[in-house]
C-alpha cells in the first residue's frame, strides 16, 4: 500500500512547495501516481485544507490536532492506493494522480469529497473535519507544472469562499489566457479605463414599454481584446477586487442614468451584486452612501445561492439596501438551490426566471409547468416576474399568456453600450413586438405548446 509523505509542520504552503520542488523530499516510488498513459494522459492535482482547525484544536489539543491532516491522508490512501498523497503543511494535503478525461476528473473529485464527508475517529471519538478542496487537471501539452500548481492553489482559495469543492478542467480554458496574468492585469483595469458597461433592456409585457435595464460589466483588454465576465468575475472575487469593481459599476450606472434622464428616459437600472459582497459591511455602507447621494432609481440583482451561503448577513444587508430605496431582484431563479424559507424573507420586488427554463419553453413539456408555477408563486409573494433568455416570438407569446410581467433577451435587444442604448430608448419598437406576439398566439400558431 502507498505511504503518506509528510513535510515539516508549516502553515506556509508555498514554502512547502518550494522545498519539494528543490528536491528536499524525493518522491517515494510507492506513492508515485499511476504513470501517464494513452488511457490516462492528464495529470490531476488536488489540495485539501482543513477549515475548522481552530475547533479541532480546542477539542483535541494542539499536538493531536496537528496530526489530523495525517488521518485525512490515510483515508485518502485507503481509497486511492495508486495516488501520490502528501501532507504539505500542518493543515494541507496534496493528492496527485492521472485521469483519462473530464468525466474521470469529476469522479476523482467526487471520491475525494466522499472520502472526507464522514466524521473521523480521532482518539475514540467521532469528529467532523471540514475541508476546502481545490482540484485541477489538464493534458500535458496544454499545461505545465507551474500552471497546474497555480490553478489548483487558486481553486483551493475559491473553495474556501464558496464552501464547496472547486474543480477546474484546464482543457476547457483558452490556452492564450493566462489566469495569473489576468489577475495582475485586472487590478489595474479600472484605473486604465479598460472596463465598460453594456445595458440590456427589460420590457414590461402589459405596458409594452421598457421598464428597466440590467447593467453588464465588460473588460476590453488592450492585448487580449474582449474578455467575458465568466472569465474575469471569478478572478475579481478571488483577488478581492470585486468590491472595487462593483462600486465603480454603481457610480458609472448613476452617471449613465443621468444622461438618459437628460434625454427624457428615466428608468431603473439593476447592477449585479456578488454573493461575496452581501456579508461585506464596508461595501454595504459605501454602496448605500453612493446611491443615497444620487437621485436615480437603482436596483441590485442577487442570486438565490448567494443568500443561502450566509443567510443571516445576506438578509440583513438586503434589508439595509431596501431601506435606502434600492430595489432588489432575485436573479437566475431555479438555477441554484431554491429555498422558499429564504425567499419569503427577502425584501425583493422582482424574481428573474433563469434562462435555461425559458430557452426550452416551447419545446419542452416540463419547462412551461415550472415557469407557470414560478410566476404564480412570485405573484403570491407580491413580486413581478422577469423571464431571461427570451429569443423567439413563440416564447414571448407563451410568457405573455402565462402572465409574466417582464421579458429580457436577444429577441428584444442584445446588450448595448450607452450610446447605442440611448438610441434604442429613443426608437425602440417593443410595443409592436409584444402586440405581434400576442396576435400570433391567439391565431393558434402555438397550440401544440399550450
Amino acid at each position: 500500500m502507498a505511504r503518506v509523505r509528510t513535510s515539516d509542520h508549516s502553515s506556509d504552503l508555498s514554502v512547502a512547495r518550494r522545498g519539494r520542488a528543490a528536491g528536499a523530499r524525493g518522491r517515494d516510488p510507492r506513492v508515485t501516481p499511476t504513470e501517464i498513459s494513452l488511457a490516462k494522459p492528464w495529470i490531476a492535482q488536488a489540495l485539501l485544507q482543513l477549515t475548522n482547525q481552530a475547533a479541532l484544536r480546542r477539542l483535541l489539543g494542539v499536538a493531536r490536532s496537528n496530526d489530523v491532516a495525517l488521518d485525512v491522508a490515510d483515508r485518502i490512501v485507503a481509497l486511492m492506493p495508486d495516488a501520490a498523497v502528501s501532507v504539505v503543511g500542518r493543515w494541507t494535503i496534496e493528492v496527485e494522480t492521472c485521469v483519462g478525461d473530464a468525466a474521470d476528473l469529476d469522479r476523482f473529485a467526487k471520491v475525494l469529497a466522499g472520502a472526507v464527508a464522514e466524521p473521523f475517529d480521532l482518539d475514540g471519538e467521532n469528529h467532523p473535519v471540514d475541508l476546502a478542496i481545490g482540484v485541477a487537471a489538464g493534458p500535458p501539452g496544454l499545461i505545465n507544472d507551474v500552471r497546474l500548481a497555480e490553478e489548483v492553489e487558486d481553486a483551493l482559495n475559491q473553495s474556501r469562499h464558496e464552501h464547496g469543492p472547486v474543480v477546474r478542467d484546464l482543457s476547457m480554458l483558452d490556452p492564450m489566457v493566462d489566469v495569473m496574468a489576468l489577475k495582475r492585469d485586472l487590478t489595474h483595469a479600472i484605473d486604465r479605463g479598460e472596463m465598460f458597461l453594456q445595458y440590456q433592456p427589460k420590457v414590461h409585457v402589459r405596458r409594452q414599454e421598457v421598464a428597466s435595464a440590467e447593467a453588464l460589466v465588460r473588460w476590453r483588454h488592450p492585448v487580449r481584446g474582449l474578455i467575458l465576465p465568466s472569465d474575469f468575475i471569478p478572478l475579481a472575487e478571488s483577488t478581492r477586487d470585486i468590491d472595487r469593481l462593483t462600486l465603480w459599476t454603481i457610480e458609472q450606472v448613476i452617471a449613465d442614468q443621468q444622461r438618459l434622464r437628460a434625454e427624457g428616459q428615466d428608468i431603473p437600472i439593476f447592477v449585479n451584486i456578488s454573493g461575496q459582497l452581501l456579508s461585506n459591511a464596508k461595501f454595504v455602507k459605501r454602496a448605500c452612501e453612493i446611491v443615497s447621494a444620487s437621485d436615480v432609481s437603482l436596483g441590485f440583482e442577487i442570486t438565490e445561492t448567494s443568500v443561502i451561503r450566509d443567510p443571516v448577513s445576506a438578509i440583513a444587508n438586503l434589508n439595509v439596501f431596501a431601506d435606502h430605496g434600492i430595489a432588489i431582484a432575485i436573479d437566475d431563479y431555479g438555477a441554484g438551490l431554491s429555498s422558499l424559507a429564504y425567499l419569503k424573507q427577502l425584501p425583493a420586488r422582482e424574481l428573474k426566471i433563469d434562462k435555461m427554463f425559458v430557452l426550452q419553453l416551447t419545446s419542452s413539456n416540463r419547462d412551461p409547468l415550472i415557469v407557470r408555477s414560478t410566476i404564480d408563486l412570485a405573484h403570491a409573494l407580491e413580486m413581478e416576474v422577469t423571464a431571461e433568455g427570451v429569443e423567439t416570438p413563440a416564447a414571448l407569446a407563451l410568457l405573455s399568456v402565462m402572465g409574466c410581467d417582464m421579458i429580457q433577451g436577444y429577441l428584444i435587444s442584445r446588450p448595448l453600450e450607452i450610446d447605442a442604448f440611448c438610441h434604442y430608448m429613443r426608437d425602440h419598437k417593443d410595443a409592436a413586438l409584444v402586440d405581434s406576439a400576442r396576435a400570433t398566439f391567439r391565431a393558434g400558431a402555438f397550440r401544440r405548446v399550450a
